[in-house]
């Protein structure tokens, strides 16, 4: 149970970071005396559409926490039986980064108003992401042929739960992406379209450092460095 509250503490430590530096976590009533010399200054408001998705994100990271403190409980049982994990997922996990990539490509180009630049980012995005995709289902043929289905196991089951719930994320985010492509062909306004790349940006980092943390922990990283940080903390 000290493993799971560390590892939790750690995503917590981590999530409260990343909320900062966008802003989230800001203490309005510390900075009174900056808000009067800066009165004269015109005021930019949070997009709603950027509070929205921040909100959006803390929910989908406490989901898999939750998850993630359920497998972490449910596999000090003895009747555990980890499966073995396919040798795709390291593919499929280098076309994710690719598309992580080329959507931080596509938040730079279209920050400097480079059109060409800013659809052939978002074509390869989309491109490696349903990549990605197509090698999750791959994974999940070739664990069942092998004998690992859904259901034979509690192991098998958070597998399946995990990875079919971070690729129904992804598959949500291709529409949006999907749209933002439209938009980088047809849309004028520049403000609009960056808005809508930089919101697919985002949540395209956040679902590969959910998918790494979700890979470390089926590797077995993250059992190692919470036992790392427990002998440092005693």
């Amino acid at each position: 149970m000290g493993s799971i509250l560390l590892f939790l503490s750690i995503l917590a430590i981590i999530a409260t970071l990343w909320l900062s530096r966008q802003g989230i976590a800001s203490k309005p009533w510390l900075e009174q005396e900056a808000a009067v010399v800066l009165s004269d200054l015109p005021v930019q408001p949070a997009d709603p559409t950027t509070i929205g998705l921040r909100i959006f994100l803390a929910v989908v990271g406490s989901f898999f926490a939750l998850f993630i403190s359920a497998y972490a409980m449910r596999m000090q049982l003895p009747d555990w039986r980890a499966l073995p994990l396919p040798p795709i997922l390291w593919l499929n996990t280098i076309m994710l980064v690719l598309s992580s990539i080329a959507l931080q490509g596509a938040k730079v180009a279209v920050g400097h108003g480079e059109r060409v630049e800013l659809k052939a980012s978002l074509i390869a995005a989309g491109i490696s992401a349903l990549a990605f995709l197509s090698g999750q289902l791959v994974a999940w043929q070739q664990l069942s042929d092998e004998g690992y289905r859904l259901a034979a196991s509690p192991a098998n089951d958070f597998f399946y739960v995990l990875t079919g719930a971070h690729g129904l994320h992804l598959l949500g985010g291709l529409v949006a992406l999907t749209r933002t492509t439209e938009m980088a062909w047809r849309v004028p306004v520049p403000e609009r379209l960056r808005l809508s790349v930089e919101l697919c940006a985002t949540y395209w980092h956040f679902l590969l450092l959910l998918w790494l943390l979700l890979l470390s922990i089926w590797l077995g990283w993250a059992g190692r460095f919470i036992d790392i940080c427990r002998q440092l903390l005693t």
